[in-house]
């Protein structure tokens, strides 16, 4: 482990501390038992049935039905701003890819020793070298031209020569070479792990100065192919998905129900799955590496009334018992949570990998 790595753990295990410190600890660790416990949840449904009694999904914020091939389904939508930028190092990058000999195919560790130690320091140097001279140019336009999809892909290979969770932030870099625009930040909420319901599908995309979520609930099961269909909709060949925990379940979980009904779909576009550079930051430091614990220690966000996956199937149940939408509003500010963060969150990511090399 580098120095400036292990420089950067312990700063930041010195600023969790202090953050967590507590002035009446005995009090803090019984509100959040209560806050985690099965009475707190039949509490705030209890709550919530109350509170929203009589309330039609119309009522809610945002909220309107659309038309989909496949019927209708309820869309929700929000828009806020946000300042979402990532730094501009494209100096940086270029100059770390051009001194990086190994892009080239043919050439490992062991050869790129070799090179530098007779002279070739850069891409650019190898355009005249006998073996290599040709790709390297080719290379070299491919960087200089500043393709998304290609410095991804230089950038992916390079993992054959580092370690895996490293190369995971190292093309995050590319980055720096896409339109805000493409990307996706995606959840979904679902009736259990496998071959089950999608019942909400949250997607939130970057528009000049702001963030817009658009959700799509499910009001009742027979509205869920119109729900893939009209989260497809956001999905073309240049969009770049950003989830958490995504590539493992979300992804693999809406190909599966679209399967289902037979719907056709592309969702094979390029992936950002931020929770493994996550552990590669965080691991060890934070108490776990969840989305919401990393909103709370890293993102200083803290979520209030916030229902956690493994309640969402007996809240949406009751929905449909009782008619009654409240058990549905946590759920649906749990989702827009998770994707808004999102931005905030790659955002972050996307500094640290040009801090930790």
């Amino acid at each position: 482990m580098s120095s400036r790595r292990i420089e950067h753990e312990n700063y930041l295990k010195e600023v969790l501390s202090q953050s967590i410190t507590s002035k009446n600890p005995s009090n803090d660790a019984y509100d959040r038992s209560y806050k985690e416990s099965s009475s707190y949840f039949m509490d705030l449904k209890k709550g919530l049935l109350n509170k929203y009694e009589g309330k039609d999904l119309l009522d809610i914020e945002g909220s309107e039905v659309v038309e989909t091939v496949y019927g209708e389904t309820l869309k929700i939508t929000h828009k806020e701003k946000i300042n979402f930028n990532l730094d501009d190092k494209k100096d940086n990058l270029k100059k770390e890819l051009m001194s990086n000999l190994k892009i080239l195919p043919g050439i490992g560790i062991n050869k790129e020793k070799k090179l530098k130690s007779d002279g070739y320091e850069t891409l650019y140097d190898l355009l005249s070298h006998k073996s290599y001279g040709e790709n390297a140019k080719n290379v070299i336009s491919d960087i200089e031209n500043e393709c998304f999809v290609r410095e991804y892909k230089i950038l992916k290979d390079l993992s054959r020569y580092t370690d895996s969770e490293n190369s995971r932030n190292n093309t995050l870099k590319s980055l720096i070479k896409l339109d805000p625009f493409n990307l996706k930040f995606m959840d979904i909420e679902t009736m259990g792990l496998s071959n089950q319901p999608i019942i909400l599908l949250g997607v939130a995309e970057i528009k000049g100065d702001s963030i817009e979520s658009n959700q799509y609930l499910l009001r009742d099961f027979d509205e869920e192919p119109a729900l893939i269909d009209a989260y497809l909709s956001h999905i073309d060949e240049a969009s770049v998905h950003v989830t958490f925990n995504g590539a493992s379940f979300d992804i693999p979980f809406i190909k599966n129900r679209a399967k289902y009904y037979r719907i056709a779909h592309d969702l094979d576009q390029i992936h950002f799955d931020l929770m493994y550079p996550a552990r590669n930051l965080w691991k060890g430091i934070l108490p776990d590496c969840k989305l919401t614990t990393i909103e709370e220690y890293i993102c200083g966000i803290t979520r209030e009334d916030d229902v956690p996956g493994a309640y969402v199937p007996d809240y949406y149940r009751t929905y449909r018992e009782k008619h009654n939408i409240g058990p549905l509003i946590p759920i649906i500010d749990h989702n827009r949570m998770d994707i808004i963060s999102l931005a905030s969150f790659l955002m972050r990511i996307y500094e640290e990998s040009f801090k930790i090399q």
